[in-house]
């Protein structure tokens, strides 16, 4: 049986039972059936069947069940039945059974899918899979690069390359682990323990090599990589340099600071774990010295919080602080909560640039009456201790991060190929690096441009993803000798959280690219949390993230510092 069609009839099968729920909650139960059986196919299909994974299929099938609420029965039902959707406090009172709805029909279909599938396989055994020519010699594909497209990339090899055991996979990266970046200023706003956003890489890729190590030099003409002297994982001598036949550049990218030395030196960067944790512990012990500090005029830089940027790192980390703050300054009985100050500079006339500029202004306003305060058309000139040097004046703070620019990682800057202004690697539309047979690269330390629009494609981790996705397969067409595809991809939408339970969200409109949805507060709010726990990648981590949440709810933030920063 072909397998698409196995896992419709799974779906279907599936959603059946699993639309009792829908039909118990929603207006109409004929029609909450056949919805659940639409839905149900859809995800069947979606999925990649992996045998016992029913924690995992529960956790992120029910955390589906919250934007499928929010599209269903707050946006299209609305619609439909000729109403503007509304989001407020009544209006989501309204809808909340709706919701629970959603979430046990989203419990039970992943649970059912996972049961049914195990059975479809027990009794007729695994999924029709089509059979791959053997390669002439055995290949070895190398990925550098740990983020979000590497381990993509590792995983789609996996997927593609499952019925060929013999091509080899290795991944090298200097971490680890794969940071799920957009939870990071939680981390530093003390809502999720560090560890909990971080997803081990060497459990994660099954048949993948890993090897923690630094890329010191990439030899084009011998195609090796070779690695810096001192890299973790690495033994003998003759472990340092890695063969290659393909090369996968996903390098990512660090903190540019345009040449400023002083911000560079004084400035906390924010873009890895290590960093948010040190954010963290750097705002306790400026509270630690505050309320030993009698002279207010040394104790407001001390509780002044700088943060240089307003893109969705900048204003999210600002946003998170900012909580942070007024949420433990109940712990230090001494200090006046009118000492506090959270400000955030940008360069531009709005902050938010990549979202409409309703939402951006939204953002701003509640930010602002949250107590955060922005420096529009700003821009940092310099950095002294204890001050920060603005083009149109100065402020006295001792914490200063910066999120206000990126470039590719240099290791890519010596490489003999042709860069962008940036100093990203310039890819054709297959996302190969043009004059350099089997190498490849994209995320972040690419310049990828979309075969369609002919635009280039922004450095995110949902591109980065898809660009992943799609180059796992014109590998493995290279290995097979067939043609490989172009890259176009639309994005989904944007979604940024702004402070406690409120966030912005704008989603595209399938089929009318040009309109898209857009909704803020609680909702968004809800969403976002929805949306990136369903791609919290291991059944583990979403649970230890839904617990740090639920604590959250009942117990005030944690002042114990993990770093002595003295």
């Amino acid at each position: 049986m072909n397998r698409y069609l196995r896992r419709t009839i799974i779906g279907i099968l599936s959603g059946a039972p699993a639309g009792v729920a829908l039909a118990l909650t929603l207006p109409s139960p004929r029609g909450s059936i056949l919805l659940g059986l639409a839905v149900g196919a859809l995800y069947a299909v979606s999925l990649c069947p992996v045998r016992g994974a029913y924690v995992d299929g529960l956790l992120a099938a029910a955390a589906l069940g919250v934007p499928l609420w929010g599209l269903f029965s707050v946006i299209a039902f609305p619609l439909l039945s000729g109403q503007m959707p509304e989001w407020g406090a009544e209006q989501m009172r309204d809808h909340f059974p709706a919701l629970v709805g959603w979430i046990l029909y989203g419990a039970s279909l992943g649970l059912l899918t996972q049961g049914l599938s195990d059975l479809a396989s027990r009794v007729l055994g695994p999924e029709a899979k089509s059979l791959a020519p053997p390669p002439r010699h055995q290949e070895r594909i190398v990925i550098l690069g740990g983020g979000f497209a590497g381990m993509r990339t590792a995983a789609g090899l996996e997927e593609q390359l499952r019925e060929n055991p013999s091509i080899s996979i290795t991944l090298i990266s200097e971490t680890n682990a794969l940071l799920f970046t957009p939870m990071l200023a939680e981390v530093a706003g003390s809502s999720l323990e560090p560890s909990h956003i971080s997803t081990p890489l060497r459990s994660s890729l099954h048949r993948t090599e890993f090897i923690r190590g630094h890329v010191g030099k990439i030899d084009f003409e011998r195609r090796l990589v070779v690695l810096q002297e001192g890299s973790p994982s690495l033994g003998a001598l003759s472990k340092w340099e890695i063969p290659y036949d393909h090369l996968v550049l996903a390098l990512g990218s660090v903190s540019n600071y345009l040449g400023m030395a002083n911000i560079e030196k004084l400035a906390f960067n924010f873009k890895t774990l290590l960093d948010a944790i040190r954010v963290r512990n750097h705002i306790i012990e400026m509270f630690e010295r505050a309320d030993s500090e009698p002279d207010p005029s040394v104790r407001r830089p001390l509780l002044t919080f700088v943060v240089a940027g307003g893109g969705f790192a900048g204003v999210e980390l600002a946003g998170a602080v900012n909580d942070f703050a007024h949420g433990i300054v109940a712990d230090y009985p001494s200090l006046n909560p009118a000492d506090l100050s959270t400000i955030l500079v940008h360069s531009r006339d709005r902050i938010l640039p990549e979202l409409n500029e309703s939402l951006a202004r939204y953002a701003q306003k509640k930010m602002e009456a949250r107590g955060v305060t922005f420096r529009l058309n700003t821009r940092l000139q310099d950095a002294q201790p204890g001050l920060v040097i603005l083009n149109n004046g100065e402020i006295r703070a001792e914490t200063l991060v910066w999120t206000a620019g990126t470039a590719p990682n240099p290791a890519v800057k010596s490489l003999p190929v042709e860069k962008d202004k940036r100093g990203a690697v310039i890819v054709d539309g297959t996302l190969a690096v043009p004059g350099h047979s089997g190498v490849w690269a994209l995320g972040d330390c690419a310049a990828v441009i979309d075969s369609k629009t002919g635009r280039p494609c922004p450095p995110t981790a949902q591109f980065a993803l898809r660009e992943a996705e799609l180059l796992a397969k014109n590998i493995r067409a290279g290995l097979e000798g067939l043609p490989a595809q172009s890259f176009h991809f639309n994005s989904l939408g944007a979604l940024c959280v702004v402070g406690h339970q409120t966030a912005c969200a704008e989603f595209t409109v399938p089929f009318a690219r040009t309109r898209s949805l857009r909704f803020s507060g609680l909702l968004a709010w809800l969403m976002w949390r929805g949306i990136y726990l369903s791609k919290l990648p291991g059944t583990e981590r979403k649970v230890r993230v839904l617990m740090d949440w639920t604590i959250e709810l009942f117990f005030p933030r944690d002042i114990v510092q993990t770093i002595d920063l003295r």
